[in-house]
């Protein structure tokens, strides 16, 4: 009997070193993951630095960025996405591409609108010109403002992010697996044809050279239109991919490879809150909206250029309509 205590008491001595080893080593890959988290977040953060290229009013006289409200976590977020083309050399480059990401952090509900960068509108401080160029003129912080009166929504923070980093970030991830709808195919020789685009039709995992040739090709019968379909189909597969347990496990490997093609205003603590946000959202569940609708567009020539113009007032109508509509068929969900 004595034998028997003896045996259980060194049994249980050994399996309490052998837990403590589990647990210290489990609390080091936490604490190895919190650290890459946040230090990628304050590797990309500009909410306390300065830009020399933009002021606060976003018309490109040079001062320090405005101060960003710190998001509490309790309401909507709505996120400028700005795609820009590397390949440029002046101050801003160009915006190739600008989508808005809005998240309620109550229902879970993801929202994410492409902007038709031919979308015609009053650019503060500078009058009336397409979308895209806000962001050649006034940076992020212009571009925000004008999207954010276009859209009737406040946009207090952004994400830029250029051809090479979203190169890395796919491939990071293994690549993204997207059914391509037809063969496409163009030659830019501009830079050395690096920017070439050659698809074949059908279901196939897409490296990140591949990946942006996806989502740029603009170049068949409805140009913009399809090709800011094919951005929110593929952001929202490729959202999918990085919520996947395989790249979760890869983590700090894909955040250290993709900071430095990276920036945003948002602080460490947003950026931290909305990580965990993230792992709560189903994706599968977001709404993919064109903007400005079809509805509401008119095609215009101005100075012998192609724009799309749109009833600002019926458009602001049109977005508070499809957040708030949406937000009371989740709360409906829930109380049934």
């Amino acid at each position: 009997m004595v034998k028997g205590v003896s045996f259980l008491i060194k049994s249980f001595k050994a399996w309490k070193w052998f837990l403590l080893v589990v647990l210290l080593a489990g609390g080091g890959i936490a604490g190895y993951y919190a650290y890459s988290i946040a230090h990628f977040a304050s590797s990309i953060s500009t909410a306390q630095q300065s830009n020399p290229n933009t002021d606060p009013s976003g018309a490109g006289q040079g001062g320090e960025l405005p101060d960003i409200p710190e998001w509490d976590g309790t309401e909507p977020v709505h996120l400028l996405l700005l795609g820009t083309d590397s390949r440029d050399t002046d101050s801003n480059g160009r915006s190739d591409s600008m989508m808005v990401a809005t998240i309620d952090p109550v229902t879970k509900q993801t929202y994410l609108m492409s902007i038709l960068r031919d979308t015609y509108v009053d650019i503060p401080g500078h009058g009336y010109s397409r979308i895209n160029a806000a962001y050649s003129y006034g940076g992020a912080p212009l571009a925000m403002e004008t999207v954010g009166k276009l859209l009737g929504i406040p946009i207090d923070h952004y994400v830029k992010i250029d051809f090479e980093g979203f190169k890395s970030l796919v491939d990071t991830v293994d690549g993204v697996e997207i059914d391509v709808e037809k063969d496409m195919k163009y030659t830019d020789g501009g830079d050395g044809h690096r920017y070439d685009i050659d698809l074949k039709k059908g279901v196939q995992t897409l490296d990140g050279t591949h990946a942006l040739q996806y989502v740029r090709f603009r170049h068949d019968a409805t140009s913009d239109f399809t090709r800011t379909e094919r951005q929110r189909k593929f952001l929202t597969a490729l959202a999918a991919k990085l919520q996947s347990s395989s790249s979760l496990l890869k983590l700090p490997s894909i955040l250290n490879g993709v900071a430095p093609y990276i920036e945003t205003n948002m602080s460490t603590s947003t950026m931290l809150k909305l990580a965990r946000l993230g792992l709560d959202v189903n994706v599968s569940r977001t709404e993919k909206v064109q903007i400005p609708p079809n509805s509401l567009l008119e095609a215009k020539t101005v100075r012998g250029a192609a724009v799309l113009g749109v009833d600002e007032v019926r458009l602001r109508k049109y977005i508070e309509k499809m957040l708030n509509d949406s937000d009371e068929e989740n709360e409906e969900s829930v109380q049934e």
